[in-house]
């Protein structure tokens, strides 16, 4: 973990940030877990088990200052919660957008990664003139584990 850690104090530095115990650990914690979407009280208990003396306001204002500056993701699932993620700037290589596939029956998020729509935002861009900056995908359906329980039930 040290390798990271000097690797999240120099990206801190590179976008002006004092770096602190705090945002240390909150980009490792969600480093730590790809593919997880945690809420900002599970950052907290994860942070909290290493640094019993930090606080959850603490947490809440760097994650807002983290999130603020694309270092980390921003998410509503529409679950009734803010969730967040490590963000591609926050990761070694630059990766492209990745989506999330919302099962409607149980609720797992699933993140997926595809260029499909870089064709697309490059023909916005052509017919008119709009360049995208940014997208955010959600899909909503039925994953393989919930599609395979409502098979056996209506055989």
């Amino acid at each position: 973990m040290p390798e990271k850690q000097e690797q999240f104090k120099s990206l801190l530095k590179r976008n002006g940030l004092k770096v602190t115990t705090q945002r240390v650990v909150i980009l490792e914690e969600l480093s730590s877990r790809p593919g997880r979407h945690l809420t900002a009280e599970e950052i907290y208990d994860l942070v909290k088990k290493k640094y019993p003396e930090i606080g959850l306001a603490t947490v809440y204002r760097t994650i807002q200052l983290l999130s603020e500056l694309n270092l980390i993701d921003k998410l509503n699932l529409d679950d009734g919660y803010v969730r967040y993620e490590i963000g591609s700037k926050g990761q070694e290589e630059s990766c492209h957008h990745h989506h999330h596939l919302i099962c409607v029956d149980c609720g797992k998020v699933y993140a997926f990664q595809d260029d499909l729509l870089e064709t697309l935002e490059e023909r916005i861009k052509q017919t008119m003139g709009f360049e995208v900056v940014d997208h955010e995908v959600k899909l909503y359906g039925h994953c393989k584990k919930c599609l395979e329980q409502s098979n056996e039930s209506n055989s």
